[in-house]
């Protein structure tokens, strides 16, 4: 029965999300001016995905300004960041019917034949959104509990962190296609402050000589790794750790924990 109520509350999540997702895309929408469908439809998208990749990128520096545990991973913001990554690729598959429709490769290349690279600034900012699409990708096929047991905490966080660099190339596509497409005050203001407030949340809260900083609770990676991942290997819930349910079993000797990875679970609230 646990797990079955944890699955229906994650898809309740998910419901929420999804209807957050169709509402800032509506009014997304409804703000870019008509009357190409596809091209409103492109910029709509891409703002609610921005929406969410910021929100996704706020959770983490938001528990440390609180002092709370900011684990590994969770599900609220990994469902947040699968919702980012579908808009994303939906944005993708829509913006490349706006421009060029029935020659989807002069987005990337002037010509093929002789094969020449788009080295304007209309070329670039496709070459930089591509990237960001193809990364968003890699980060959705991830985030799920299989791909971190089978990477493990390290190797799975350190993909993770492309999110930023994921940031970095939508930022630079976005300001890329404000200039190219000259376009109105109010979306670039929610463009530019949205970029704004998570990078500098990001460095206020994360570089290490800030006070925030200095508050943070120890990271995941430094405690007991091994039992962790045994951990992980068995539990349905792996994924929900915070501090309080590692210092459970991580005062047991490692050879004890190995025997029975389970013991912890009758403390731990599911």
């Amino acid at each position: 029965m646990p797990k079955v109520s944890y699955w229906i509350r994650r898809s309740e999540r998910h419901v929420i999300l999804a209807a957050g997702a169709i509402t800032i895309t509506c009014l997304a929408y409804a703000a870019t001016p008509p009357p190409d469908v596809r091209h409103r439809l492109s910029m709509a998208t891409a703002y609610a995905g921005l929406i969410f990749l910021a929100v996704s990128l706020w959770i983490g520096p938001w528990n440390v300004l609180r002092r709370r545990p900011n684990p590994v991973s969770f599900d609220l913001r990994r469902d947040i960041g699968i919702w980012t990554g579908i808009l994303a690729i939906l944005h993708t598959i829509v913006g490349l019917t706006v421009h060029l429709r029935g020659r989807m490769w002069m987005y990337f290349f002037k010509s093929l034949h002789p094969l020449k690279l788009q080295n304007t600034q209309f070329g670039f900012a496709n070459l930089v959104g591509l990237g960001a699409a193809l990364l968003f990708l890699t980060l959705l096929v991830i985030s799920n509990d299989i791909s971190l047991r089978a990477l493990g905490i390290r190797r799975w966080k350190s993909l993770q962190r492309w999110t930023y660099a994921a940031l970095a190339l939508t930022a630079a596509h976005g300001i890329a296609y404000q200039l190219v497409e000259k376009r109105r005050l109010p979306l670039v203001f929610v463009f530019t402050a949205v970029i704004i407030a998570v990078s500098a949340t990001q460095v206020v809260v994360f570089y290490p000589g800030s006070k925030a900083n200095g508050s943070r609770p120890r990271r995941l990676e430094t405690v007991s790794l091994q039992k962790i991942e045994i951990w992980l290997s068995v539990r349905p819930y792996g994924h929900q750790l915070t501090i309080e349910h590692i210092m459970a079993f991580w005062q047991q000797p490692l050879a004890v924990f190995r025997q029975n990875p389970d013991t912890p679970r009758l403390d731990l609230p599911c």
